[in-house]
């Protein structure tokens, strides 16, 4: 008999997908956030993967029904379950969009299978580092969470 150790699969949530899981119970992407801590994957997160997340969040306080209280509070519990690192090269322009550059840079950092994202076609030519991109659905089917 021998002792199998599943290793967690390495990801980025894309904030789009933070964004959704905060807006409705409903969607995929609560459920994926809901999972957290996982022994199926690990989230990986950088100081301004972070900042991204408190800017777009805290101005979308309006719609989400959270206060900026509480949006922190979701925040710091992310990080602390979150493998966080410091990134200290810049490959930009490489992105259509040059400010989706410090997700890229960090997955390469945190040798993330995936960065599940909404934005989809703003992470063209991921193949070269072997990145995929897939939405919370398709990483749901992934891990065994839905069929």
């Amino acid at each position: 008999m021998y002792n199998t150790i599943m290793v967690p699969i390495q990801i980025i949530l894309d904030t789009n997908i933070l964004y959704a899981a905060l807006r409705s119970r409903n969607g995929a992407s609560f459920r994926l956030v809901s999972l957290l801590p996982s022994n199926k994957f690990t989230i990986n997160v950088s100081v301004p993967l972070i900042l991204e997340y408190e800017d777009v969040l805290n101005r979308s306080v309006p719609e989400l029904s959270f206060t900026r209280k509480e949006i922190e509070a979701f925040l710091d519990n992310i990080c602390a379950m979150a493998n966080r690192h410091e990134v200290f090269y810049l490959w930009r322009p490489l992105l259509p969009d040059p400010g989706d550059d410090l997700i890229l840079e960090l997955a390469v950092k945190a040798n993330c299978t995936y960065i599940v994202t909404y934005n989809k076609q703003d992470f063209t030519g991921l193949d070269t580092f072997g990145i995929k991109t897939v939405d919370s659905r398709e990483f749901l089917k992934i891990i065994g969470e839905i069929s």
